[in-house]
């Protein structure tokens, strides 16, 4: 780092942890550039005198990376180099007494809805003209909707609801106007996230209205995508599946945390339902909206996990045959039920449990993508690396999920779509050429 010479206020947000931070920073940047705030995001230059770290504290290794990217800016201050350093998100809504004392040269800390006490730091009103409107920080060609915050589910080994408190719908009206605003700067494909996409509306319109919400925005103009994440299988609202097999806007693509695949584990984790209902769920859904591309996430190592419990979330995840499939070593985190018990299963142990599953899940997502070969899909061209295009296809979310290689001599544009044979698959990728029109 260079040492900082004379220069006028410059905020810099660096953003940890998931979408749902990331969009919340886009927020915060979008009210103080419409306050007249020279703002910016995770600049690569030094030349910021304030810093606002938004962190994560999901899970430990989450949270060491928000310890020590804090204790970076902290030196960078001692050094000269930044004059400010403020820290929201997760980790400071839950820790923030015991970090004001660990680490007192941070100049001011913040909770996951503070952004209106966080902005009076910079002399700024919360604007709510500006509702609806958002800055982009990834590539305008898709965003992130954030339809709700917060989350009222009772998960055994879950913090979120200490650090993001009940659930919270937006209102429609508000979704529909930022598509909108959206669409109008480029936007063609939008990813719907939240704490719990299901729960959607219950508290605005005491019912589950996630089909209304999908309907909504599905006629929105010039949107071409729209991805559901984060939707908790217990009470799933069926008839939004209804909506995702009429619009063809609405990708056949549902992300859907299902945690483990054992009844006794799944009680333990006070999920509210049995491996034979998720069963009979994920049947439902494949019936309802046929050629839908199913993305889980599931927990290793979960206190009280034996080897008969995780043979059966092998047999489990063999038997679902997942197209997208991640493992989190379970997190033993203060302040949840999952706390009261012994974290015992080994840390090796939770390991082998994760590698076992995804080698399984590995043979699976091979056998699904050489069954694309020599078909001619949609695609979604996001980047540009050397001399390769990358793109994604309907059953793919950005960052998580697959990418199509496109080897083109072929110029293609960025944010558009183009129709691509699929020559070739691994496990995780497909290679593709484009198609003349």
């Amino acid at each position: 780092m260079k040492a900082k010479g004379n220069k006028s206020t410059r905020v810099n947000i660096v953003t940890l942890g998931c979408s749902k931070n990331l969009v919340d920073s886009e927020v915060l940047l979008t009210q103080l550039r419409g306050n007249g705030i020279d703002a910016v995001h995770e600049s690569t230059k030094d030349d910021a005198s304030v810093v606002v770290i938004n962190t994560c504290g999901f899970i430990d290794n989450a949270k060491q990376e928000s310890i020590d990217t804090i204790l970076r800016y902290v030196d960078a201050k001692e050094e000269g180099i930044v004059d400010k350093v403020y820290v929201t998100g997760c980790l400071s809504e839950r820790y923030r007494t015991d970090l004001e004392k660990e680490i007192p040269d941070v100049d001011g800390w913040f909770g996951t809805r503070d952004l209106s006490r966080l902005l009076k730091v910079f002399k700024a009103d919360y604007k709510h003209e500006l509702v609806g409107e958002r800055i982009l920080t990834n590539p305008s060609h898709y965003a992130y909707l954030k339809i709700s915050e917060g989350c009222d589910r009772p998960c055994s080994f879950c913090a979120i609801p200490l650090m993001r408190g009940k659930h919270i719908s937006r209102p429609i009206e508000e979704l529909v106007l930022e598509a909108r605003n959206l669409a109008r700067k480029g936007t063609r494909e939008l990813l719907l996230i939240a704490q719990d996409s299901t729960y959607y509306g219950l508290d605005l319109y005491k019912k589950r209205n996630l089909s209304e919400l999908l309907q909504r925005l599905a006629d929105v103009e010039g949107i071409d995508w729209i991805r559901l994440h984060y939707a908790f299988p217990t009470g799933f609202p069926m008839d939004a599946l209804d909506v995702m097999a009429q619009r063809p806007n609405i990708c056949k693509y549902l992300d859907i945390p299902l945690q483990h695949g054992s009844t006794r584990m799944l009680q333990l984790m006070r999920r509210g339902t049995t491996r034979e209902k998720t069963t009979e769920l994920l049947h439902t859904i494949r019936e309802k909206v046929p050629g839908i591309a199913i993305r889980t996430t599931l927990i290793a190592g979960h206190p009280g996990e034996t080897e008969a419990d995780f043979e059966e979330m092998m047999n489990f995840v063999a038997a679902m045959r997942f197209d997208r499939l991640g493992v989190f070593a379970y997190s033993h985190e203060e302040n949840t039920h999952s706390h009261t018990m012994a974290d015992d299963v080994p840390a090796e142990t939770k390991q082998e449990r994760i590698d076992a599953i995804m080698e399984l899940q590995e043979g699976i997502s091979l056998e699904l993508n050489q069954k694309k070969v020599g078909q001619t899909m949609r695609v979604l061209v996001d980047r540009k690396e050397g001399k390769n295009f990358f793109g994604r296809t309907e059953s793919d979310s950005p960052e998580v999920d697959n990418e199509v290689i496109l080897p083109s001599s072929r110029y293609l544009r960025i944010g558009d779509f183009a129709d691509v044979r699929i020559t070739e698959a691994t496990a995780f990728d497909l290679v593709g050429e484009p198609v003349e029109p």
